[in-house]
């Protein structure tokens, strides 16, 4: 289901999605919007099934359903969308163009472990992944997908057991890793020099995170220097985690807020699945982020229902009956 926030916020609890996405046969663990396509998301299953959605329009417009043999752990679209990458149960990794349907690459056994691994892009269109070893340690990987036979620097990192969820922030190069049960959150510098993987440092507190949630950088106050938001899910309440460098001077760090992700696409889901690709529209922080206009999701009725729906009206005007297949279509719509 896909729920709009109104502007200035929840006043009230909402109980109607603007629109029900239905085509999976299990349940949906994984949703991620596209990066840089009006409308696109992309959802994942149990059903080991890998969906893409017009949400305009209702539909699904891809369908990547032969792909996994297994539970997917985890799925992420590079910065300009034009490939996914996502981890599997399998213990493979795979590097997927999904207007294609082609897998482009794989990755087997990333790391030896058989807990779950995750998997992301970060600077270069490297992808760095999260696993377990043989012995239960928790590592840390850094990929080139030029060659995928060993990771440009695997570290470990220690023997916890709850799975790494990573973040990575292309404005500052820094990956921050989230670990399920943990109370910490480390994080590293991506760079092209060896050993590519740098740990910076660790932020630590009492209470330990059930999972994490990240801010875009555009949500942030940049006139307190902060460079990360968090959000942690406790058993009970989402507890903000604030993330700050300290400088004295009260004026607008460039170093630390270089040109970032604004909220506009430049493409419209038809352009991208007919073949484009664009990078992401930046915008400064300089003034700090004031959305430039309401930005209310426009869903389309589903032809098919509304053709239906007009069948039966005038089926019933006639005096006939109405088909059972026309009234099921009738009532999905309605719903």
């Amino acid at each position: 289901m896909v729920w709009e926030i109104p502007d200035g916020g929840l006043t009230r609890s909402i109980t109607d999605p603007i629109v029900t996405l239905e085509g999976h046969t299990k349940r949906v663990g994984i949703v991620c919007w596209h990066p840089t396509a009006q409308n696109i998301l992309l959802s994942a299953g149990c059903d080991n099934l890998v969906l893409i959605w017009d949400v305009g329009s209702g539909q699904s417009v891809l369908s990547l359903d032969e792909m996994h043999t297994d539970l997917i752990y985890s799925v992420a679209w590079n910065r300009d969308g034009s490939l996914l990458a996502t981890s599997c149960k399998d213990k493979k990794v795979r590097i997927i163009e999904p207007r294609a349907g082609t897998i482009t690459a794989e990755i087997e056994k990333p790391h030896e472990g058989s807990r779950p691994v995750r998997a992301i892009f970060v600077a270069d269109g490297k992808i760095l992944t999260t696993g377990f070893s043989r012995m239960s340690e928790r590592q840390v990987a850094l990929w080139d997908p030029k060659s995928l036979d060993e990771p440009l620097t695997l570290q470990e990192l220690d023997t916890s057991s709850g799975v790494m969820i990573p973040f990575f922030d292309p404005d500052t190069g820094i990956v921050y890793l989230c670990g399920k049960g943990d109370s910490s959150i480390r994080y590293f510098e991506v760079t092209d020099e060896a050993p590519y993987v740098h740990y910076l440092s660790l932020y630590s507190s009492k209470e330990s995170q059930r999972g994490m949630g990240y801010m875009p950088k555009r949500g942030l106050e940049v006139n307190k220097c902060e460079i990360a938001r968090f959000y942690k899910l406790h058993e009970r309440k989402c507890e903000p985690i604030v993330m700050t460098v300290p400088r004295k001077s009260d004026l607008f760090q460039d170093d630390l807020y270089p040109d970032t992700v604004g909220p506009d696409p430049p493409l419209t889901a038809e352009e991208w699945l007919g073949g484009k690709n664009a990078d992401p529209l930046l915008i400064s922080l300089r003034d700090g982020y004031v959305p430039s206009k309401s930005r209310e999701l426009k869903v389309t009725k589903n032809i098919l229902c509304t053709r239906a729906a007009k069948r039966s009206h005038s089926s019933n005007e006639a005096g006939g009956t109405t088909d059972p297949v026309l009234e099921q279509l009738m009532k999905r719509s309605s719903n």
